[in-house]
């Protein structure tokens, strides 16, 4: 399972996923959390479960969403899955 969180930073909203150096910054929280979820989303459909974590100010874990992947679109073989900097770009 594919971590994805959402921290405050001094001056805007980190996102983070584990084991990708390359931490994402927003201006606003709501910007973080919104593309943590379609990041999520992009991992479950790919056949890959994630978890969003989202830290307050306070540093305490204000929410947590999982994404279970999701199943085949119909019969036979799945297609393969994009590469992981592939989904994050587009998130």
């Amino acid at each position: 399972m594919r971590v994805i969180t959402v921290a405050p930073l001094a001056d805007g909203w980190r996102l983070s996923v584990e084991t990708v150096e390359n931490d994402m910054v927003f201006a606003s929280g709501a910007a973080a959390e919104a593309a943590a979820r379609r990041l999520a989303l992009r991992l479950s459909q790919a056949g890959t479960p994630a978890e969003v974590r989202i830290h307050l100010r306070d540093n305490s874990l204000g929410a947590r969403f999982i994404c279970p992947p999701a199943g085949p679109k119909g019969r036979g073989a799945p297609a393969e899955a994009p590469a992981l900097a592939d989904l994050l770009e587009a998130a």
